[in-house]
């Protein structure tokens, strides 16, 4: 399979992006293709030649003009940059000259990008950005779906998100039967506002879920369910919080465990237990978000990414393609029932 990774987007790009590659390149069954200014990127690359030397030999680097800036609005942006790295990357997936896009760089302008240049799949409303939590089950993430892309939702959206969650959770994780909950303030199905109600009652219908009700913020880490349902306003909130609770963690544990000749010798005694920790806590392990319900696969990494939370990103879009994840929504997707006037009044 063929990648392109923006590589100038993102605040550490293009060091960090081309050392993602590097590694995606190197430990991947998967071609990368570095879209952006082809001297910045050689730059790059050549300062990985020594420890990487057959990697770096074998990505390619695709010509672009410009990346779109954090502050700039995403469709005027796309318009005066039509040969920017994401708008070039995403042309490569369109062309099927790739098979996936990665970037992190502008979110809204990969959104965009994306819808503009691939579409939505035929029964889709919106595209929602899912992401990837740790649990208090070893190696068992939960997907959090929308946490950014759809701030204002419709019961039906919402319906889709489960549905889209449960086929990648499905097919591009091997989960057997996925476990759907919604976001909520209660356990109770009567919980919540108006929206929360009513979505509760659809996915309790609809029997193509395994819906097990509703989380509570609390229940979201438990790893009692494999995706997490909500709008994109209270996704992204709790995204950044359960981000920010995880650095706040790991600082506490830094600054108290080392106190004293005892802490001292225990921090050393634990030193591997710490690395765990932090690996099962840090988001860069998890890579990046996921949009689902557009035509092809594009993976939105963490603007501040790294090396290691690009090659993460980079590991989630070749999971996708090589689970055929776009055609499994497509064929899934198209078996979606007409939605009856209860679940969708007219005037919601």
């Amino acid at each position: 399979m063929r990648i392109a990774v923006d590589a100038m987007g993102g605040d550490r790009a293009p060091a960090e992006i081309v050392a993602g590659a590097v590694m995606a390149q190197d430990r991947l069954a998967a071609q990368m293709v570095l879209v952006g200014d082809r001297a910045a990127i050689a730059a790059c690359l050549e300062k990985h030649c020594q420890q990487y030397s057959q990697a770096v030999q074998k990505i390619e680097i695709c010509d672009a003009e410009g990346a779109i800036a954090m502050d700039e609005e995403p469709l005027e942006a796309l318009r005066r940059k039509p040969k920017s790295s994401i708008a070039v990357a995403m042309d490569l997936v369109k062309k099927k000259e790739a098979d996936a896009v990665v970037s992190a760089g502008h979110t809204g302008a990969a959104m965009v990008a994306a819808s503009l240049r691939l579409g939505r799949l035929p029964g889709v409303d919106r595209a929602a950005i899912g992401a990837f939590l740790p649990t208090a089950i070893p190696h068992k993430p939960v997907l959090l779906l929308d946490v950014g892309a759809n701030v204002d939702c419709r019961p039906k959206f919402l319906e889709q998100f489960a549905l889209m969650g449960s086929i990648y959770c499905r097919y591009a994780l091997g989960v057997a039967e996925p476990k759907i909950g919604l976001l909520n303030i209660g356990e109770e199905a009567s919980k919540g506002n108006d929206l929360a109600v009513r979505v509760h009652q659809a996915l309790q219908d609809d029997p193509r879920l395994c819906f097990v009700g509703n989380a509570e913020g609390r229940d979201v880490l438990s790893g009692r369910f494999d995706a997490v349902i909500c709008d994109g306003f209270m996704g992204n909130v709790l995204l950044k919080f359960a981000e920010g609770v995880g650095l706040l963690a790991m600082q506490i544990l830094k600054e108290e465990l080392p106190r004293g000749a005892l802490g001292k010798l225990g921090s050393l005694l634990l030193r591997g237990n710490f690395k765990r920790i932090k690996q099962r806590m840090d988001y860069d392990e998890y890579g990046g978000a996921l949009l689902l319900g557009v035509a092809g696969i594009c993976v939105i990494g963490h603007g501040s990414s790294k090396g290691t939370s690009v090659y993460n990103a980079i590991r989630v879009a070749s999971d996708a393609v090589r689970s055929q994840l776009i055609d499994r929504l497509r064929e899934e997707i198209a078996k979606t029932p007409v939605p009856t006037p209860s679940r969708e009044p007219a005037d919601s």
